[in-house]
C-alpha cells in the first residue's frame, strides 16, 4: 500500500480500451446530468453545498450521485456519516457506496479508500488523473438523475482531468461557490474566466456563510460583509442563485453525519437549498 491506498486500485489493472465514462459499461440505460461544484478558494464550503444539494435533489426524488474529486481534503464521507465502509469491485465495476437504505444516494470518494482519516494522498499530477480517469469510468453509478461531482479549489490538474473526460456527456453546468469577502469573490471571479475557457456553462454562484443564524431566536446577523457573490453574479452576467448563512444545526449535523436536510425541513438553510435546486432543474 502507498498512503494506505491499495496501489493495484490504479496500476495492477490496465483502463478498458472500449469503455467510456458513464457509458453501458455502468449505466444501465441513461446518463445523467452532471453538477460541477466550483471555487477558486478553499475554505468556502464547496463540499458542504455539494453534500446539501445531494440531499436536496434525493428529497424531492431524484436518484442523485456524490463524486468526490476532492484528494487533499476527502471530507464528504464524514459529512454524510459514512466513514469506515468499503468499495467493492462487482462484474459491473466498482459499487459506490449508498448512504441510504433506498439507495438513492450514491457516492464515492478516496476518503473510502484511506486506511485512516488522518492519512495524507501525496500524489503529483498523472496520479490524480489516473484516480480520476477510475472514478468516472469504472464506478457503476446505476441509473441517475444528477451526478454532482465535488472538486479542490483552483483550476489545477484534477478539474482539467474532469473536463477532459464529461466533455461527450450531458453536463447541465457548474455552481460556483464564495463568500462574501472581496478575497474570496475575487478568487471565484478567475473560476468564471475558467469555466468560459473551457466551455462549462455557469449554472450560478451561492453565497455560503453569508449571516449567522442564532441558535437561539433564528434571526440572521450579517457578523461579515455581505453581496460579494451577487455582485460577482451580475458583473459577470450569471445567475444568483442564493445566499445560505452560517447556521450552527448545520455544523452540527456536518461533524455528526446527520442529513440536516431531512432533520431541519423548515430552516432558513433547507428552504434556501430547495429553490437553488428548483433553480437547477429548472434552467
Amino acid at each position: 500500500c502507498e498512503n494506505g491506498i491499495a496501489v493495484d486500485l490504479l496500476y495492477g489493472r490496465k483502463f478498458s480500451n472500449h469503455s467510456t465514462l458513464l457509458s453501458v459499461h455502468n449505466m444501465d440505460s441513461k446518463s445523467p446530468n452532471i453538477i460541477l461544484i466550483l471555487s477558486g478558494k478553499g475554505g468556502v464550503g464547496k463540499s458542504t453545498t455539494a453534500v446539501q444539494l445531494a440531499l436536496t435533489f434525493r428529497k424531492i426524488g431524484k436518484k442523485v450521485g456524490l463524486l468526490d474529486v476532492d484528494f487533499c481534503g476527502p471530507s464528504i464521507p464524514r459529512m454524510l456519516g459514512l466513514e469506515g465502509k468499503s468499495v467493492f469491485q462487482s462484474p459491473r465495476g466498482w459499487v459506490p457506496i449508498y448512504a441510504d437504505a433506498e439507495q438513492t444516494l450514491a457516492v464515492m470518494s478516496i476518503g473510502f479508500l484511506l486506511k485512516n482519516r488522518d492519512d495524507p494522498v501525496i500524489w503529483r499530477g498523472p496520479k490524480k488523473t489516473a484516480m480520476i480517469k477510475l472514478f468516472l469510468e469504472d464506478v457503476y453509478w446505476d441509473n441517475l438523475d444528477y451526478l454532482i461531482i465535488d472538486t479542490p479549489p483552483g483550476t489545477s490538474d484534477e478539474h482539467i482531468s474532469v473536463m477532459e473526460n464529461i466533455r461527450s456527456l450531458p453536463v447541465l453546468g457548474a455552481v460556483l461557490v464564495t463568500t462574501p469577502q472581496a478575497v474570496a469573490v475575487g478568487d471565484v471571479r478567475r473560476e468564471v474566466t475558467f469555466c468560459r475557457k473551457t466551455g462549462i456553462r455557469i449554472l450560478g454562484i451561492i453565497e455560503n456563510m453569508s449571516g449567522f443564524v442564532c441558535p437561539t431566536c433564528a434571526e440572521c446577523t450579517n457578523i461579515f460583509s455581505k453581496g460579494g457573490g451577487e455582485a460577482l453574479a451580475i458583473h459577470a452576467k450569471v445567475p444568483f442563485l442564493g445566499c445560505i448563512p452560517i447556521d450552527p444545526q448545520l455544523t452540527q449535523a456536518l461533524e455528526s453525519g446527520v442529513s440536516f436536510i431531512d432533520s431541519f425541513e423548515g430552516s432558513n438553510v433547507t428552504e434556501t437549498f430547495k429553490n437553488i435546486a428548483a433553480q437547477i432543474t429548472s434552467s
